[in-house]
């Protein structure tokens, strides 16, 4: 059958619609993007998410350089205009920083393309983890050692140290916010706050910012900090808090009223997800929630994450012996956090498969679609969210994505426009 005159242009006017909304006859459109890093080339991989099928499609010219070497750690700033990525560096001690350790700032232009802008330095050495505040003003940046004091730069820290940079709304620039509390030998501001021995981890949570930290074998602890004018961090009255039923913490995720740590609990074949309350001037109380053991089979929890209704707790187990013949594969334990009944309970079909070596993930903006990135194959999986029970499901079209060579963690931004 030939189209009439008319027809062919109201079909070519229909197409230019199409593509002027970013609409396909597979997809429907663009909502979001997604940026990985990857520590085995120094990369940043970046995807347009689809809106009709979750599905994620390279950006053009992805990966990015991290402007650095050894990437830990990826934030967006809220409003999607600027991405940061902290670069651990190599050949760090607890005396000097390690070669190309920093943190790069990009700008987010058209498509998701990543532009570099600029590094900034942390004050300690042997970076591993950042967090924006609330408002996305105040990013801080925890180093597993703190710079030796100025009289004796011979004699190495044991702790920890956080740096906190003011960022800058329109350009995205970095500056460094001094703490009020303490003075150097010469009686200057100190560009630093001290933490406990290695910091592994930490999470902003409302006003309050908790960091995890391995104090010595088999001894974890949480010091929690309310954020302050300025970015200033203020240490609680109960100071750092040990963990007396956790042995080998392994990640630190929350909301604004709980605080989880997963517990490998030193590789054994039962592991644990502890829960605490947050109360009054950030200190961690006691949680209904507890101590609790996580589902059977599965080892090894590496990282956690909350969906964005507050009501699942995810945890990313690198290794579960649950697969067919008893071999060990990756998986996420799903729970509903129900409070009333004082437990984590366990969603129908948990654990459910993901790649090798889990490491990172969240759920996107629209509250459909939920990514893993996998250290161990490099990729990306996607799952469906069911809202209603938190069941996770494969992906219409695939669920696996390449991403770039020992994928870290990721990050995600709604704001497309």
């Amino acid at each position: 059958m030939k189209l009439s005159l008319f027809g062919r242009l109201t079909m070519a006017l229909l197409a230019s619609v199409a593509l002027g909304l970013g609409m396909t006859a597979c997809g429907g459109g663009t909502i979001a993007y997604i940026w990985v890093i990857g520590q085995q080339y120094n990369q940043i991989a970046a995807f347009k998410v689809d809106d009709y099928t979750g599905n994620l499609t390279t950006t053009a010219t992805s990966p990015f350089n991290t402007g650095g070497s050894t990437p830990v750690s990826i934030l967006v700033k809220p409003g999607g205009r600027f991405v940061y990525v902290v670069n651990q560096g190599t050949g760090g001690t607890n005396l000097k920083a390690g070669t190309n350790q920093n943190v790069s700032v990009f700008a987010v232009g058209g498509d998701g393309t990543l532009t570099f802008q600029s590094t900034y330095f942390t004050q300690g050495f042997i970076s591993q983890w950042a967090q924006f505040d609330s408002t996305g003003t105040y990013l801080y940046v925890v180093d597993q050692y703190a710079p030796p004091a100025a009289a004796t730069p011979t004699t190495p820290q044991t702790t920890g140290a956080i740096t906190v940079f003011a960022a800058d709304p329109n350009t995205g620039r970095l500056t460094l916010v001094t703490n009020s509390q303490t003075k150097d030998s010469q009686g200057l501001n100190t560009f630093y706050w001290a933490v406990g021995q290695n910091p592994l981890m930490m999470k902003a949570a409302g006003s309050c910012l908790f960091t995890l930290e391995n104090h010595s074998s088999n001894e974890e602890y949480v010091t929690p900090y309310s954020i302050g004018t300025g970015g200033q961090l203020i240490t609680t009255t109960t100071g750092s808090i040990k963990l007396s039923s956790v042995t080998s913490a392994t990640s630190i995720n929350g909301n604004g009223t709980d605080i989880f740590v997963t517990d490998s609990n030193n590789g054994s074949s039962t592991n644990y997800i502890d829960g605490y309350g947050i109360g009054s001037g950030c200190a961690l109380t006691p949680s209904n929630l507890g101590s609790q053991p996580n589902i059977t089979g599965a080892l090894n929890p590496y990282y956690s994450f909350i969906d964005n209704s507050g009501k699942y707790l995810y945890v990313l187990n690198q290794s579960n012996t649950n697969g067919t013949g008893g071999q060990p594969y990756s998986s996420i334990s799903a729970f509903v956090i129900n409070t009333a009944s004082q437990q984590l309970v366990a969603i129908a079909g948990s654990p459910f498969t993901v790649g090798s070596g889990p490491v990172c993930g969240l759920e996107d903006t629209s509250n459909k679609y939920v990514y893993v990135s996998n250290k161990n194959d490099g990729t990306i999986t996607g799952k469906v969210i069911d809202p209603t029970t938190g069941n996770l499901a494969d992906l219409a079209r695939g669920s696996t994505f390449s991403a770039t060579g020992q994928a870290g963690c990721l990050v995600l931004s709604g704001a497309v426009s």
